[in-house]
């Protein structure tokens, strides 16, 4: 017996030792750098991890004024009275951008589901430092432990930025246009080839919508062209070859004689500084910003040539289409005649109304149809009036009389009109039109209506119905529980 309690006191406290370092949570904490430091120096975020190995962690945050310059990981055993704890320290280097004073706000971080708040910090960055060279035969300087001995210790890196030659620009397919014509304008980026490696878009879906608000004018109608993804396109300027990116692009129509002016837009682009001396393993470029300008542009707008009708003639480069829908036609028969408009210029402002036919001739319609195009900057399409006729007369329909459309052509400077070629001959008997009679012969209606009831009759009919028979249901449904009550009893 005395021999057991022997053994049990020597084992209790291993066994104390190992079931505490079991049941001993996990714990985690967030450790900030120095917050005054050269600009030569990184500044450092990091976080603490005990008692548990490294499942999964956030993303360090990002700040202004610092770029993420790699991170580093270290790992602590420590034994104490035969008990092991390991502690894990994950450190990410930040590179400033200038010298002057920074806010680190307050973030947080999630480390093996552990959530990791810190209040964040004032950042000083003084100028750069030079490190003096050491003297012959005097001792290595302090804090250059066997770790960096070994990996070697991280060493900021020189940069400069080098010259491009990217420019943004807002570009017109005319110098000026007619009250009505169609402008192409587009926003575009160049730049050369070799500058893809120090350039690149940054946050470029909230920049765009600013952007197009500026450019657009509120005297126009605007086609948009469909957003496509930005995809290079290789062109020549100044007998350089050049990337060309499409931003934005619309087809404007003038609505009156006020110049269109489109101000001067700024688009921000990440620009990467590169290392003096490229070294292996570390980050050799530098992220920083760049904003480009684009040059104002206004064009004139010209008004129409005098003309009785020039306010209400559509303009565009338009050829007539027309056709009908049979090659035979009789009398009291319908036919189809299409009066349509193909090529480019504002569709939506081209109206053609119904004329009044001649006597001898119906007309209805039109059912009006409009298909658009927008490609390789321009836009165009077809736009048709179908109209639908029936003659009561033998003989030649004169459709160029009744179809008629007075346009402008901005290229040829003309007003143009485009009449229907077309001349359908009617054969057949003449036929009157058809008009509905009441037959007072018709039996039907005539018993119907001498015995119809002529008393108005209330409009909510179907509600009382409703509204009485609900009533009866719940008379039913009383008297049903008051049998079951008295069964019960």
């Amino acid at each position: 017996m005395r021999f057991l309690l022997v053994v049990l006191c020597w084992l209790l406290p291993g066994i104390e030792a190992a079931v505490w370092a079991q049941v001993s949570p996990p714990n985690a904490e967030i450790e900030l750098g120095r917050a005054s430091f050269p600009l030569n120096e990184y500044y450092t975020i990091s976080f603490h991890l005990r008692g548990a190995p490294l499942e999964r962690y956030s993303a360090f945050p990002d700040f202004e004024g610092f770029k993420k310059s790699g991170k580093s990981s270290t790992t602590t055993t420590r034994i104490v009275n035969g008990q092991t704890t390991v502690e894990l320290t994950i450190t990410q280097r930040y590179a400033a951008f200038a010298e002057g004073e920074f806010k680190l706000p307050p973030f947080t971080m999630k480390v093996n589901g552990l959530v990791l708040e810190s209040g964040g910090a004032t950042l000083t960055v003084g100028p750069q430092q030079t490190v003096p060279a050491p003297v012959p035969g005097a001792a290595p300087p302090q804090g250059l432990g066997l770790l960096d001995q070994l990996f070697g210790k991280p060493k900021p890196q020189d940069y400069v930025e080098p010259q491009d030659q990217a420019f943004l620009a807002i570009a017109t397919d005319k110098e000026r246009v007619f009250v009505g014509e169609g402008l192409h304008v587009a926003l575009y980026f160049y730049l050369r080839p070799e500058d893809q490696a120090v350039l690149d878009f940054y946050n470029f879906a909230a920049q765009l919508p600013a952007i197009i608000r500026q450019l657009r004018q509120r005297t126009v109608w605007e086609e948009s062209f469909d957003e496509l993804e930005i995809i290079p396109e290789t062109v020549t300027v100044g007998g350089k070859p050049f990337l060309r990116y499409r931003l934005w692009e619309a087809e404007l129509y003038p609505l009156n004689s006020q110049p269109l002016a489109f101000p001067a837009v700024e688009l921000q682009m990440l620009k990467y500084k590169v290392a003096k001396k490229p070294a292996a393993g570390l980050d050799n470029r530098l992220e920083g910003y760049k904003t480009y300008r684009s040059a104002p542009r206004t064009v004139p707008v010209l008004a129409l040539p005098p003309h009785p009708l020039r306010d209400q003639v559509p303009v565009g480069n338009y050829e007539l289409k027309e056709f009908l829908d049979r090659t035979t036609f009789r009398t009291g028969r319908t036919f189809a005649y299409t009066f349509g408009l193909e090529g480019e210029g504002n569709l939506a402002a081209v109206n053609l109304a119904a004329p009044a036919p001649p006597t001898g001739l119906e007309l209805y319609g039109p059912e009006v149809q409009q298909t658009l195009t927008r490609e390789n900057g321009r836009v165009g399409g077809r736009k048709s009036f179908r109209f639908r006729l029936v003659a009561r007369q033998a003989g030649p329909v004169r459709l160029d009389t009744l179809f008629q459309l007075i346009v402008f052509n901005p290229t040829t400077v003309h007003y143009d009109t485009l009449r229907s070629r077309l001349r359908p001959v009617v054969g057949g008997p003449e036929r009157s039109a058809v008009t509905i009679r009441r037959d007072p012969a018709d039996p039907f209606y005539r018993e119907a209506l001498a015995d119809a009831d002529a008393t108005p009759q209330p409009r909510n009919a179907y509600g009382v119905v409703r509204r009485y028979a609900n009533l009866f249901l719940g008379v039913l449904m009383a008297f049903a529980l008051l049998g079951w009550w008295r069964a019960r009893r």
